[in-house]
């Protein structure tokens, strides 16, 4: 198992990077990647603070990060997945729905480990801190987090603001919530009463990892549209690929009402 006491440092380092953007945030200047999707300089930043933590922390785990190359090993016993800011368009217009995300897979590429700070997205307090250590319960601010509501009926859900464009909303009759962090949107049916379910679109690794790991914990997954779990291969983790099917989470029963009531386009 990974040391406890390092991986206290790691989670620091996370809560730490999550000011640096909260601070940053009035400053950062938008630029676009090849793809079109925005890039401050504080999501570099962020992946040279993070990378270099983790390099000194687990010297033999593998790491991939959005935002650089970091060399990956893929026997490695544990694999951190890192979105620096997640929700960087939302982030660099002054909006709150942003989150570092730091996920932790272990040699099955099985998603196990979270840390996710969302220094302006608190549910009553101004921050939001997700900490799951690998074999552990997952903490929100310090304290354990309760699904204190049954999610198997779907009514009220999260998704990614293409979801009109590339979803079927013709027997959909509930409500949708978009922040921009599809982070937050996975995590929203762990951590919001009335939110049973989150639909992803065409994903990369680090926007899934951590969160889903959270979910996992909690006895819910992520499932794509013919309804097999999802599971991580090499190429979307080591050879960053982008998913190209959709993925619906919640429950089990819930996943299956999702994909009924919402199927691709």
């Amino acid at each position: 198992m990974l040391d406890s006491s390092r991986l206290d440092i790691l989670s620091y380092e996370v809560e730490k990077a999550a000011d640096y953007a909260r601070n940053m945030q009035k400053k950062v200047h938008r630029s676009f990647k090849s793809d079109g999707s925005v890039l401050t300089e504080a999501d570099t930043a962020i992946s040279h603070m993070i990378t270099g933590k983790i390099h000194t922390l687990f010297p033999d785990a593998a790491i991939i990060s959005e935002e650089e190359e970091t060399g990956t090993e893929k026997d490695a016993e544990w694999i951190f997945v890192l979105d620096p800011i997640d929700g960087t368009d939302v982030y660099s217009q002054g909006l709150p729905s942003f989150a570092v995300s730091l996920g932790i897979l272990n040699s099955r590429k099985e998603p196990v480990g979270a840390y996710i700070s969302a220094p302006r997205f608190g549910i009553g307090t101004e921050k939001m801190n997700i900490r799951l250590d690998p074999g552990k319960m997952p903490l929100i601010n310090g304290l354990p987090i309760m699904v204190d509501t049954i999610k198997d009926h779907v009514n009220e859900i999260t998704m990614g603001s293409k979801g009109a464009k590339e979803l079927d909303f013709s027997a959909f009759t509930g409500k949708v919530r978009v922040f921009g962090s599809t982070i937050i949107h996975i995590l929203a049916p762990a951590l919001f009463s009335s939110i049973e379910g989150t639909v992803v679109q065409k994903c990369f690794v680090w926007d899934i990892a951590s969160s889903h790991a959270v979910l996992k914990s909690l006895g819910m997954d992520l499932e794509d549209d013919k309804g097999n779990t999802f599971i991580y291969d090499d190429d979307f983790v080591f050879g960053k690929k982008k998913l190209r099917s959709i993925l619906y989470g919640g429950t089990a029963i819930g996943r299956k009402e999702l994909r009924a009531m919402l199927p691709p386009r």
